[in-house]
């Protein structure tokens, strides 16, 4: 009866902890491995901290382009505190941000966009 027990016991735990390693697994990949970086400019239009459980720090700015075309928005998403104040202090300026592209995040707990802000520089 017992080694009954003790097959139900490993049973349920790889029904309930495969998963739950794979899903680690899967967030830890996409949170370190990035699909692309690169750098936009444009006017800091937007910086919040916004969530109702995951708090996260979301922006945008306005891309230049040609007169009389619509200014493109570029969403991004900011994990580190430290960057995040850069950004408030540089709100209505025109920055330079150096981004990651994280692909395949499996929550919005870890930002709202695909673009994670890895570095500010305001332009002047």
């Amino acid at each position: 009866m017992q080694s009954r027990s003790r097959w139900l016991l490993y049973g349920l735990l790889g029904l309930v902890g495969v998963p739950a390693l794979g899903f680690a697994a899967w967030v830890w990949i996409t949170l370190h491995y990035s699909y692309s970086t690169g750098e936009r400019a444009g006017q800091l239009q937007k910086i919040s901290r916004k969530g109702w459980i995951c708090k996260t720090w979301e922006g945008e700015i306005t891309l230049p382009t040609q007169p009389g075309v619509a200014p493109q928005i570029f969403s991004f998403s900011v994990r580190d505190e430290a960057i995040a104040q850069q950004l408030v202090n540089a709100a209505g300026q025109r920055v330079s941000l150096s981004y990651e592209q994280h692909v395949g995040v499996p929550t919005n707990c870890f930002g709202e966009t695909e673009y994670y802000i890895t570095r500010v520089l305001p332009l002047n």
